[in-house]
């Protein structure tokens, strides 16, 4: 009773000095979950299903023999720096590498090498909750509107009704469309990558076809994007810029994420189906 008491302790302070030493990276973060027009606003659940994760192997995890990796000490220490030079340079998403990296440096020296194979995913999947810098995000959702504008205006023509494409903006007949950033696609693309790999972890599938799940993820989002666009632009030739742009603009978002999220749940199945042929 004394050993396991000692050990909630033991844990329980490493927990409150993290928060402490990390406490900037996670008000960064959470600046950004809650960002009008953010892309990370699922970055609260991610913990959570890490968490969860780590909760069903918990019959694993206490019959794994615990034990100390020099190795985790190494990450920690790298990590420390890492996290100094991402407070100097005022480089959030450095604090948050630095922050996993901690995490993994901690499983190693206090759990070992076996312990740390068992949870080495609910670790990686931590990552889908660390924003990526601003600049990333606004020079790939530049290219992914600037594609979704060309192929959205491919379809809207055709379905027989006539567009152009100018950067980002689509001319109809009777109106004008601007595919803004928050219209890229790429919150859709965090969040479904998110979903990919998780589906992927826990799919029975060979390897390979895991990576295939995961990786379908990607044109999937994309392709839900552009259907997205030309949805909009139909709506906008029909009905005007302010519906389309309106209240129709919202909810077409949630309804093509489902669509795309659906498509990841058949490419699962195909693979699956192929599995038992």
């Amino acid at each position: 009773m004394l050993k396991v008491s000692s050990k909630i302790i033991k844990l329980s302070v490493i927990f409150i000095l993290l928060i402490i030493i990390y406490l900037p990276t996670f008000i960064w973060m959470l600046g950004r979950f809650d960002a009008p027009n953010t892309y990370y606003s699922h970055g609260y659940l991610v913990p959570l299903i890490s968490l969860a994760l780590i909760y069903l192997k918990r019959d694993k995890l206490k019959v794994i023999k615990k034990d100390t990796c020099s190795l985790g000490l190494v990450l920690i220490i790298t990590s420390l720096f890492l996290y100094v030079l991402s407070l100097i340079l005022d480089i959030g998403f450095m604090g948050g590498i630095s922050f996993l990296i901690t995490l993994v440096g901690l499983s190693l020296y206090l759990g070992g090498v076996n312990f740390t194979k068992e949870i080495w995913f609910p670790l990686f999947f931590l990552i889908f909750m660390i924003p990526l810098p601003r600049i990333l995000v606004i020079h790939i959702s530049f290219k992914m509107k600037l594609l979704a504008a060309k192929a959205g205006t491919v379809l809207i023509n055709k379905l027989g009704i006539s567009a152009f494409c100018d950067g980002s903006i689509i001319y109809l007949p009777n109106t004008v469309l601007t595919v803004g950033s928050p219209c890229s696609g790429l919150r859709s693309l965090i969040a479904l990558l998110g979903l990919g790999t998780l589906f992927a972890y826990m799919a029975d599938l060979p390897k390979g076809k895991k990576y295939i799940l995961f990786l379908a993820s990607i044109p999937l989002a994309l392709l839900g994007n552009i259907l997205r666009i030309t949805l909009l632009l139909w709506v906008a030739y029909r009905y005007g810029s302010e519906v389309a742009t309106g209240k129709f603009h919202d909810y077409s978002g949630y309804a093509i994420f489902v669509f795309t999220l659906l498509g990841l749940i058949g490419v699962n199945k195909i693979l699956q189906w192929k599995k038992k042929k």
